[in-house]
């Protein structure tokens, strides 16, 4: 149910790939609420992707943006300003890529050009966003910037390889852009790790469906959809989190502060006794 949480609210929305991305149903969900916002992606994952029918959905016009590059992301930035007649209100970053994932090298193959890579485009454009916002003084007091994390950043997982390291850097600019943002223009930023989530990215990883069914196991709420994830956003970008920054916040269901829980205890009952 709509509640106008974003009324007069503009914004910019990162990585909609198709109707699986969290990007896709944070935009939509930010459409219901009032806001009005550019969509943004780089012009391979744009040909990728369906982008051009959430444009339609949500009445929102598409900015193509490598978010690597300073320069594009100069223009995305002038150019969300001039289309939405003012500064920015909200942003979302939700941009994660990693070649050798795609190419299943285990953690001690990596190669390292594909490992910068990562960095670059997963963790690093999240500083070149804030530091192009800066410079264009693109963003209204009290504004909001939200990354999307995974909590393998604090955590060893098994080939989630250099996405580990992205996200732990991400988390980071997160709090020192953060506290910049916080003094100079009173924005907010922060990041939200979500439960392992069936997207196009997500489930490319090797093991997915196990890493997410052992989530949902051990998850007291069981793992969060890609709309909780939306929603959760919103509250973010909505004034009803103010005071809020420099955070990242846990949006998975209890698993990160689950121990064990009763249905994993069960499975490995099972499979000791089948063993034994």
């Amino acid at each position: 149910m709509a509640n106008n949480l974003l009324a007069g609210k503009v914004g910019i929305i990162s990585g909609a790939l198709n109707d699986q991305s969290i990007a896709w149903k944070v935009a939509q969900r930010a459409h219901a609420e009032g806001a009005r916002f550019v969509l943004t992606n780089a012009p391979l994952a744009m040909r990728m992707g369906e982008i051009n029918k959430l444009s339609e959905e949500c009445n929102a016009p598409i900015i193509p943006a490598d978010a690597t590059s300073t320069e594009e992301l100069e223009k995305l930035f002038a150019g969300a300003q001039e289309q939405l007649g003012g500064k920015i209100d909200f942003v979302l970053h939700s941009i994660g890529m990693s070649a050798n994932i795609r190419k299943k090298k285990h953690y001690g193959e990596l190669d390292y050009k594909f490992f910068q890579q990562t960095i670059d485009v997963s963790a690093m454009s999240f500083h070149k966003m804030m530091a192009v916002a800066e410079k264009q003084d693109a963003m209204n007091e009290w504004g909001s910037i939200v990354a999307l994390s995974y909590i393998a950043s604090q955590r060893a997982f098994l080939d989630y390889t250099d996405m580990t390291q992205a996200k732990a850097m991400l988390e980071s600019i997160a709090r020192s852009y953060g506290q910049r943002f916080g003094k100079l223009k009173k924005v907010r930023v922060n990041t939200v790790s979500q439960s392992p989530t069936k997207t196009t990215a997500g489930t490319g990883i090797t093991g997915f469906d196990a890493f997410y069914n052992f989530a949902d196991m051990m998850s007291p709420l069981g793992n969060a959809p890609a709309e909780a994830c939306a929603d959760y956003c919103i509250s973010l970008f909505s004034d009803l989190t103010r005071y809020v920054t420099m955070q990242n916040l846990m949006h998975d269901g209890g698993f990160s502060t689950t121990g064990i829980s009763a249905e994993i205890v069960d499975v490995l009952t099972k499979v000791s006794g089948q063993q034994s």
